[in-house]
């Protein structure tokens, strides 16, 4: 039988990169196959040329045997390669119906195309109402209206790229269920994340790229994640170091009783909050998606306004009714989860967007003029400190793979050296390398006595990296615990499942 999918020799190149250089590797009919890299290694490129969003400079692609030239998306569809972007193309102000029907290449009346949605949904678990509108849909659900898309095309080729990192462990497990499903029936999956267990549990067969070019094919089974990491990034990987005899300081950050208002039907508010931060401490938040992080995170960094100045506090000092800009010059300093559009503007340069968080804590702007130079000296440091993979403070942001973007975001706020970070999902789509930088840079920025908030929705990072834990759900806080003291299993009857008791709300109405 012929391989499903054959490279020989891909190559790309793009001003001052060479993205793929001779890469070739094969797929066969029903494998489970992982593409492992760093951030820039060339993955995203290397699928988007599968999938027809660019072509090779070089080489050729086969399938089922036979040579072919993916010139667009629609034509590597009618061959039946579907593919489950990392960022979502979804219009927000529309429904999961709605949307559908835009990525369809056949014009099907709307009430058929909800049947075949309905029944893909009730098929593999994946519950959502289709008249939802996408605005209110948590990262989580969004993901599942990307997966539903591809599935409706019925293919034979599936790329996912970094498909669990907005997942709860619970989602995980029913997307490897459909997963092994498809490979079950024929259907080849090309499996692109970051998450180096996931691969050992769920792939046949790993690709690892490096620089562009492939270093290694492996049985992902035989392997342990640190062995892959080491061969992405060629070179040992380093272990969290943290201070000899560390202790916490002062309470830097308390929040009392904090609430929100629900803004849209779907949103989840938090109701009366109340946690501690000290300074040096690192404070992780669990929870499954849509209970109420958000909501948190834009409380916190000032996006919404409370009517209770001492509802937050910073070293005693009341910013409840400060705005972003206010709390900034008090020393917070914020990263949301959403990076193309929230936490960075994708056409502005990275300079600009250095601008746009730094500007008062950095001098960046004196009596309303922009000091540029101070922008892209302070931007050269980030891209240099957090290895971002860019071609400068000039490069537009929308040009970065999401990885180097994260890197770049967290960078930006880190290097400002503020009082309390806020952040949400910290390394969301970076490589280990990448993502155990980032963990020392907060483990360092709290030694230096930074009062530290993560919310997060993985388990093992929140476990490494934090002194303290609580679990959000339905918008409110569990007591706190030292991590050393709390279990997997606790964190997870905390999180009470997909939604707790809001799971009925979010099942297929009849």
């Amino acid at each position: 039988m012929p391989h499903r999918l054959e490279l020989t020799g891909i190559t790309k190149a793009f001003p001052g990169v060479l993205a793929n250089d001779n890469v070739s590797f094969s797929v066969r009919p029903g494998e489970i196959h992982a593409l492992l890299g760093e951030n820039g290694a060339g993955k995203s490129t290397l699928v988007k040329m599968i999938y027809g969003i660019m072509q090779p400079d070089a080489g050729e692609i086969r399938w089922d045997g036979a040579p072919v030239v993916v010139a667009n998306p629609k034509a590597a569809r009618k061959l039946g390669i579907g593919m489950v972007f990392q960022h979502f193309s979804l219009f927000e102000a529309l429904t999961v119906l709605e949307n559908i029907a835009l990525g369809m290449d056949a014009k099907i009346p709307s009430r058929e195309l909800e049947a075949r949605i309905r029944e893909v949904m009730t098929k593999y678990g994946l519950l959502l109402d289709p008249h939802r509108t996408v605005a209110t849909l948590s990262v989580g659900e969004r993901q599942r209206i990307e997966i539903v898309r591809a599935l409706l095309l019925d293919p034979k080729l599936l790329i996912m790229d970094e498909p669990t990192s907005v997942l709860t462990p619970q989602e995980v497990a029913q997307l490897f269920e459909v997963l092994r499903k498809l490979a079950a029936q024929g259907c080849s999956i090309l499996y692109i994340s970051h998450k180096l267990h996931e691969i050992k549990a769920l792939c046949d067969t790993a690709t690892i790229l490096r620089g562009g070019k492939l270093v290694d094919t492996c049985d992902p089974t035989q392997e342990t994640s640190r062995s892959m990491a080491e061969k992405m990034i060629g070179a040992g990987l380093k272990d969290i170091v943290r201070a000899e005899g560390r202790s916490m300081g002062l309470p830097k950050l308390v929040v009392s009783r904090l609430s929100t208002k629900k803004t849209g039907h779907f949103e989840v508010p938090v109701d009366s909050i109340s946690f501690t931060v000290r300074a040096g401490e690192i404070f992780g938040i669990a929870g499954v998606a849509g209970n109420g992080q958000n909501a948190l995170l834009d409380a916190l960094s000032g996006e919404i306004l409370g009517d209770d100045k001492d509802a937050i506090t910073i070293d005693g000092y009341g910013i409840g009714l400060l705005d972003t800009t206010g709390r900034r010059k008090r020393g917070l300093c914020a990263v949301p989860e959403e990076r193309n559009g929230h936490a960075a503007v994708g056409d502005f340069s990275l300079s600009d967007n250095s601008i746009l968080t730094a500007r008062d804590r950095l001098g960046m702007v004196m009596m309303g003029l922009i000091n540029s130079g101070a922008a892209r000296t302070y931007t050269g440091k980030v891209i240099a400190d957090f290895a971002v993979k860019a071609l400068g403070p000039s490069s537009m942001a929308g040009s970065l793979s999401g990885g180097n973007l994260q890197k770049y975001i967290m960078g930006r706020e880190i290097l400002q050296k503020p009082s309390v970070l806020v952040v949400s999902q910290p390394t969301w789509g970076v490589d280990a390398g990448a993502a155990a930088a980032i963990h020392q840079a907060l483990v360092d920025l709290a030694a230096a006595g930074s009062a530290i908030v993560v919310i997060s929705q993985d388990l093992d990072e929140l476990r490494a990296l934090c002194d303290t834990l609580a679990v959000v759900n339905m918008g409110q806080l569990s007591p706190a615990r030292p991590v050393a003291e709390v279990s997997i299993e606790e964190i997870g009857l905390l999180m009470g499942g997909v939604h707790g008791a809001t799971e009925a709300s979010h099942a297929i109405p009849a």
